[in-house]
């Protein structure tokens, strides 16, 4: 039988998309306290399925595809431009295609203006009601209003007229850096894209016999599999080195490792790269936030992703992608480095930031082990001296040196130099994982 917060998500999916949604309405409808009709509809935002507009509420939105990430909701436009609605209310939930900015001469703004594209423009009333004619949205800017007869329209087509007290340019800067933002997401690789799923994954029931972990065994390409009760929760783990010399009659849960590590759709990529190598373990179960089993990752799962992250292009960059791209090895030795420090590097004091700064020593460590066939790594701790501030253009040589590496482990010693003086030093403790 589900629960409370699960059947709380069923009933705001079976919802119509621009449906306005209330805590106490739910609490009611469902007879459920407030308290947990709020963590739900928190869960269902966090979800993708709701979304909560300021003087408007929380309304049901359409989940967006990750691969139409640098598409947003009119709703998701509202709470970016820190706006008000004005009509239209019923098409908050639809999705922007293009927005157009309306500083030209009015046939010619009509020209760009298309069925669910985003008119940014100032109090030209007849601007408006030739974009809602067309069947696009409005954001008037300069905190200007409406006419009566527009909102009426605005109603009748369900199609948003926002006004929002930024001006034209601001708007277009806002909107655009939200896109920018949401592609960097989109970059960044979840459990959710990876797992196998529950219909292809191996697992065992707590009531099983040890047989069933043989049979398994035959059909699968690991030996750790994880175990589940009469729900479907997950209760335990079972792996060859608690099976073997045991009684085959034995029941699974008398053998399991009872509460293991799991981790939930959202859950990131590196973080599962990182738990695999510090907890030694091959296969992990992936659940939902009631821990019932969705399926599992693999450790040839995390490494084939890492593989094909470092072949995409990307779209969105972050400090990370502008490190990697600056950074290039000396011709003449390909175990130092060399980077030019950019406006994107610095601090508001026009120096190098100190987060840059580690993440150009953590960058050239890593290029050091893949040279030397090391594989990926995972930093344990860094300690780092910034001897003297680098300027904006300055031109670094960093040289990472191998102290200690091992089979798992490995120690790097790396000196920064700005010309002839040495400006940081460091010294990077890592996990290895294997490729």
């Amino acid at each position: 039988m589900p629960t409370k917060h699960e059947q709380i998500l069923q009933h705001i999916l079976s919802l119509e998309v621009g449906h306005k949604i209330s805590v106490r309405r739910i609490a009611k409808t469902l007879n459920v306290s407030e308290g947990t009709a709020y963590r739900a509809i928190k869960e269902a935002e966090n979800q993708g399925i709701v979304s909560t507009i300021e003087r408007v509420g929380t309304v049901r939105i359409e989940r967006k595809k990750k691969e139409n990430f640098e598409r947003l909701t009119f709703a998701e436009v509202i709470n970016i431009v820190d706006g008000q609605v004005l009509g239209g209310r019923e098409g908050l939930h639809k999705t922007l295609n293009k927005f157009v900015i309306g500083a030209m001469q009015l046939e010619a703004m009509m020209r760009y203006t298309e069925a669910g594209s985003l008119l940014i423009v100032g109090n030209r009333v007849k601007a408006h009601e030739l974009a809602l004619n067309e069947g696009a949205a409005v954001l008037i800017t300069g905190g200007f209003d409406t006419n009566d007869e527009i909102k009426q329209l605005a109603d009748e087509k369900q199609l948003p007229v926002m006004s929002t007290s930024y001006d034209t340019f601001t708007v277009a800067a806002m909107i655009n850096r939200a896109i920018y933002d949401q592609l960097i997401k989109k970059e960044i690789v979840f459990v959710g894209d990876i797992f196998t799923p529950y219909d292809h994954s191996y697992f065992l029931y707590a009531k099983d016999n040890l047989d069933r972990w043989y049979e398994l065994n035959e059909q699968s390409t690991h030996t750790r599999y994880p175990v589940v009760d009469e729900r479907q929760r997950v209760a335990g783990m079972i792996t060859a080195k608690d099976v073997i010399g045991k009684d085959r009659n034995l029941l699974v849960e008398k053998v399991m490792t009872k509460n293991p590590i799991a981790v939930q759709e959202k859950t990131s990529l590196a973080y599962v790269a990182h738990m695999m190598v510090w907890e030694g373990i091959e296969v992990v179960p992936v659940v939902d936030p009631s821990h019932k089993l969705k399926g599992v990752v693999s450790r040839q799962d995390v490494l084939k992703a890492l593989q094909q992250i470092q072949r995409q292009p990307q779209v969105g960059e972050t400090i990370d992608d502008i490190v990697s791209r600056n950074l290039e090895a000396v011709e003449e030795d390909q175990t130092v480095f060399q980077v030019q420090v950019t406006p994107q590097m610095t601090n508001q004091l026009g120096t190098l930031s100190n987060g840059v700064f580690t993440a150009l020593m953590t960058e050239a460590s890593s290029r050091v082990l893949l040279h030397h066939k090391k594989g990926e790594l995972v930093v344990e701790n860094l300690t780092v001296y910034f001897i003297k501030p680098v300027q904006i253009d300055s031109k670094l040589v960093i040289k990472p040196k191998l102290l200690d590496v091992g089979r798992i482990y490995a120690k790097i010693d790396i000196e920064v130099f700005n010309g002839k003086k040495m400006v940081g030093k460091g010294l990077l403790m890592a996990q290895l994982i294997d490729r």
